[in-house]
């Protein structure tokens, strides 16, 4: 509407010369706002929105440089998110950082109220006003992007030339200012909106890889005494929010004992999220548990959610934690503390509610004594400890497992099994069983496969032979075992040092240790 009044004005008016510079000046404010609105309605990703803003303030109000700055989770600092400042000498940048108290942005982003600097005698020693003294800024202007009665930021102009910016010029950009909170309280909307769209995406596509790969076992099988008291426990701490370590030899069922709790616990309408810490490497398993930020590393093209991200106000199941790297046992005592977490590449702090449950088959107090494993991420973890027993310690549930998977295996086979021979049942009964019960599940797959009647064709003999337990300790190696267990008890369950177990047996610590774990021998039950 300005510009066609301009447009209407004869050439031979007599309207004085020193009023068409004011109309022409408000002319452009009335463009630079109508150019504004468009460019809020046409994006909503905040960074490019902010740019757009900031260059269009910039060309109209004819200043050098123009910036918006947002304020951290915790408000304790305040970030440059966008800037246009086309001659910068590169000193004043975008992510420069300044804190809230003894700022001129923190000033005005505490108090509501904008700050005029009109020569550079004004500015303070801020970090800002040093980069600015660099970068030749002699006057500026500072404002607070208040809606709805709430500072969400603050937006900085910047000359060089001195006293640029007039009480008619704060009055306009105050009101400008009002628009571009807006439209940072929409985008910032939108982003989380946006963010919470790509978590459910996720999450559904977690669910569904759960889904076709299923668990390891269907359901816990058995009636022994030992295992009854492993679901005693269960029903004890699952309906608190207590973190549970779940201790014991692989193949033993500690992840079906994880989704016993998760199904037991207050929580078990959300995401029971799982994520072996052994199976990733090193270099992504902190993003695979924290997610990152688009461009984080090389090969980051699209921002990721995190496992513990994605099992907010559920569980997060941590299988091998004591493979948990040095360097990120901090950030997961972070969580386990605080609830806080950032992901790889971000400074914005995220908050999580997560129910956690881990689990090892490592002597995590020997990883302490080692320097391997934070004493104070143990203690976090070990709240209730629950003790898996390994498949030897319960032999009266090898036949209802044995029947279980026979079942199991032939149905997907689609095989009819109604038999399984009475003396290979007694041997399996008898077997000591290394791999627990993913080796005796293993085993009768192998022999449903090779089945062709309606007779289990079990081959027992394979126990001994070693076909079936090809990574575990063979028969042939009970006599090591008893001799192990036997010094054990004589040095009181000592494994290291000149009278410990490994010197007397001739071995290195390290590699008695490994032919313990695979034994499935306890140490602290010698001492």
């Amino acid at each position: 509407m300005g510009a066609s009044l301009i447009q209407e004005q004869p050439l031979n008016s007599q309207e004085p010369p020193s009023t068409r510079p004011e109309l022409q000046r408000e002319s452009d404010r009335l463009r630079l706002l109508l150019d504004m609105t468009n460019t809020l309605v046409s994006n909503l990703e905040p960074r490019d929105l902010l740019r757009a803003i900031s260059a269009s303030i910039r060309q109209d109000m004819h200043c050098d440089v123009v910036g918006v700055w947002l304020p951290d989770f915790e408000q304790v600092q305040l970030r440059q998110l966008a800037m246009d400042f086309p001659e910068s000498k590169g000193f004043v940048t975008e992510e420069m950082v300044n804190p809230v108290e003894g700022s001129i942005v923190g000033s005005v982003f505490k108090t509501g109220k904008p700050i005029v600097i009109g020569t550079r005698a004004d500015y303070t020693s801020d970090q800002g006003a040093g980069a600015g003294r660099l970068e030749a800024i002699e006057s500026g202007v500072v404002l607070p992007l208040i809606s709805r009665n709430r500072t969400l930021g603050v937006l900085t102009l910047a000359s060089r030339v001195e006293n640029s910016f007039s009480r008619e010029d704060v009055d306009f950009l105050m009101r400008a200012a009002g628009q571009v909170a807006i439209a940072i309280e929409n985008a910032l909307a939108y982003k989380e909106i946006a963010e919470l769209k790509d978590k459910l995406a996720q999450e559904k596509l977690y669910l569904e890889e759960e889904i076709r790969s299923g668990a390891d076992f269907e359901g816990i099988v058995g009636q022994s005494s030992a295992l009854r008291q492993v679901l005693q426990l269960v029903e004890t701490v699952a309906t608190s929010d207590s973190t549970v370590l779940l201790l014991g030899e692989t193949g033993t069922g500690k992840e079906l004992i994880a989704r016993a709790v998760h199904d037991r616990s207050r929580r078990k309408d959300r995401t029971l999220v799982k994520l072996n810490c052994a199976a990733i490497p090193t270099g992504l398993l902190e993003s695979e548990l924290f997610g990152h930020e688009r461009g984080a590393f090389t090969g980051a093209v699209t921002q990721k959610i995190g496992r513990l991200e994605l099992a907010d106000q559920g569980t997060l199941f941590l299988d091998e934690v004591g493979d948990i790297p040095l360097e990120l046992q901090p950030k997961l005592l972070r969580v386990l503390q605080d609830g806080e977490f950032e992901r790889l590449g971000s400074t914005r702090t995220k908050k999580v509610d997560v129910r956690l449950v881990a689990a090892t088959n490592r002597d995590l107090n020997l990883m302490i004594e080692e320097r391997q494993f934070r004493s104070d991420l143990y203690y976090r973890l070990n709240v209730f400890p629950i003790r898996v027993p390994p498949l030897r310690e319960r032999p009266e549930d090898i036949p209802l497992l044995v029947r279980y998977f026979s079942q199991k295996h032939a149905r997907h086979m689609q095989k009819q099994i109604e038999n399984i021979p009475a003396a290979a049942m007694r041997k399996l009964t008898h077997w000591h069983w290394p791999g627990n019960v993913r080796e005796l599940q293993n085993l009768v797959e192998r022999a449903v496969i090779l089945t062709r009647s309606s007779t289990l064709a079990i081959s027992v003999p394979e126990l001994a032979n070693g076909v079936a337990t090809a990574a575990f300790p063979r028969a042939g190696n009970i006599d090591e075992q008893e001799r192990i267990v036997r010094i054990l008890k004589e040095t009181k369950g000592r494994v290291g040092g000149p009278k410990g177990a490994a010197a007397r047996l001739g071995l290195k610590r390290t590699t008695l240790l490994t032919r313990m774990r695979k034994m499935g021998i306890d140490p602290r039950k010698m001492a």
